[in-house]
């Protein structure tokens, strides 16, 4: 009985807690919450925030940096795949054909502790675009609130690399290539 009154007080505390049915937090970066278990979130140009500098090593290019800052003013897909994830494997050429429409497609390799066996996933599915090597999820951590959980999962930067969309499930180049487009043609 103790047990379940204090799981209660916790529950209610972190209930306290929220911001509301907004699915960010206010201020000038990046928090993540989803309303109501959304698996699809598009933002407003009024509630987008900016997304914190991601970077880490190049999973093909052992020892090179890689960042969000090298994409100045482009729309940005941060892809989050690890070989070991059934529907990564399913998703990745989704992902290769939203990059061969000239879109900057950035993706976060996630708990792959082994990084040759990583690189040969990518190499045997001819992925031309980049990944940040994130085994232990320290770039993860940058996204505050975001659920380093669910992976496959997707977000869209607007030009000026602020949070736009989140998809929090495998998604479809027709998923992510309406919305790249939109936020290509904003000024």
């Amino acid at each position: 009985m103790k047990r379940l009154l204090v799981g209660l007080l916790a529950l209610s505390f972190l209930a306290g807690c929220s911001s509301g049915k907004d699915a960010v937090v206010q201020g000038s970066s990046f928090s993540f919450v989803s309303p109501g278990g959304k698996v699809d979130i598009t933002y407003d140009l009024a509630q987008r925030q900016t997304a914190p500098v991601l970077a880490g090593e190049d999973l093909m290019n052992e020892g090179k940096q890689l960042s969000l800052a090298d994409f100045p003013g482009k729309v940005v897909v941060l892809n989050l795949w690890g070989q070991w994830c059934g529907p990564c494997r399913t998703e990745v050429p989704e992902m290769e054909a939203v990059a061969k429409q000239g879109v900057q497609v950035v993706g976060i390799d996630v708990r792959d502790p082994a990084r040759e066996v990583a690189q040969d996933f990518v190499r045997d599915r001819k992925l031309t675009y980049p990944s940040i090597y994130d085994p232990d999820g320290r770039v993860l951590l940058k996204l505050s609130g975001y659920p380093r959980n669910i992976i496959p999962s997707t977000i869209v930067l607007d030009k000026q690399h602020r949070v736009a969309a989140v998809f929090l499930r495998p998604v479809l180049a027709q998923d992510v290539l309406p919305v790249t487009q939109r936020l290509a043609a904003e000024a």
